[in-house]
């Protein structure tokens, strides 16, 4: 497929093994003096790559370094979610690397370019210029099933050294190789994990599903992913997608539906170095896989330069 960068197991992955030499992280104080400057006469501003909800914009943003986790329900919309996120970072010109375990490259890129487009079917030409333009930003690891966990952490550095990626996705931990109950084996993944961000500035998205819950009615929270309470407390941001059920139960009834209620939530539930949690409501486009803002809302041109300005 033209322009869909993919990264094979025939690299030498053991050259990307160890984490960043010690001494490169002895630092001189007077290397931050402009910065110390900055922050103490503006405080900590709002940067780093932004939702495609312009209401999120003042609320969060991904910052270089940072650790964040998507999680909710199984069949909850949180890749999509993610997906689409993903599709607005490219837009933004930040590079992003994708490593989906559960499903392969050509149907991800499909989701995406649909999510793009706006639409279920866009034509040919459309689908080959805008992959045209994501072969300088967006990358796909061509692996589905279980990884060796030391495997995607060398994945992760050879993305950000190599390939300058400023986005990686991990879809999902439990494919990671390691146990749902082994507590320490999580703790300690999580914690090369933080370290490769903070290393190489990259920031790192993380998909891990919640518990399976008695009642899907009620949206998740952190305390309700999957594994060790340490993979929420150890990362920088926790985002919960949370799927209506009870209105698409209404729907289906043909029941009168209010349309101000919306179809999804996304539940900022941490965010360590900004203000903002709590809930946002989205309302779902089937044909264009797109989380809109408003039920009366039509698909956006997510390659529209204007539509990236900061409101």
């Amino acid at each position: 497929m033209i322009g869909a960068n993919m990264i094979r197991d025939n690299i030498d992955f053991g050259l990307y093994m160890e984490s960043t030499e010690a001494a490169h992280k002895i630092i001189p104080a007077s290397a931050y003096a402009e910065e110390v400057a900055d922050y103490l006469l503006n405080g900590e501003q709002m940067h780093g790559a932004m939702l495609p909800w312009k209401r999120t914009r003042d609320k969060i943003r991904f910052r270089p370094g940072e650790v964040t986790l998507w999680s909710g329900m199984n069949g909850h919309g949180k890749s999509l979610a993610l997906g689409q996120a993903m599709v607005g970072f490219v837009c933004q010109r930040e590079p992003v690397c994708i490593a989906s375990f559960e499903m392969r490259p050509v149907v991800t890129l499909a989701r995406m370019m649909r999510q793009t487009a706006g639409c279920r079917h866009p034509d040919r030409e459309m689908v080959l210029g805008v992959h045209e333009v994501w072969s300088d930003w967006l990358w796909l690891y061509d692996q589905q099933g279980q990884v060796h966990a030391d495997k995607i952490l060398a994945v992760m550095r050879y993305a950000a050294q190599e390939l300058k990626v400023k986005h990686f996705v991990v879809d999902s931990l439990m494919k990671c190789g390691i146990s749902e109950d082994d507590y320490t084996a999580q703790k300690l993944f999580l914690d090369a994990i933080c370290t490769i961000g903070r290393d190489t500035g990259m920031h790192i998205h993380l998909v891990a599903h919640s518990r399976k819950a008695k009642d899907e009615t009620l949206p998740p929270g952190k305390m309700d992913v999957k594994g060790s309470g340490a993979i929420t407390d150890q990362v920088d941001n926790v985002i919960v997608v949370w799927r209506n059920k009870a209105k698409e139960a209404a729907r289906q009834a043909g029941e009168p539906l209010d349309p101000n209620t919306p179809d999804a939530l996304l539940i900022i539930d941490k965010q360590r170095n900004g203000e903002f949690e709590g809930k946002l409501g989205l309302f779902f486009d089937q044909e264009s896989m797109q989380y809109m803002e408003h039920g009366d809302f039509q698909p956006v041109d997510m390659l529209r330069p204007s539509f990236w300005q900061v409101f």
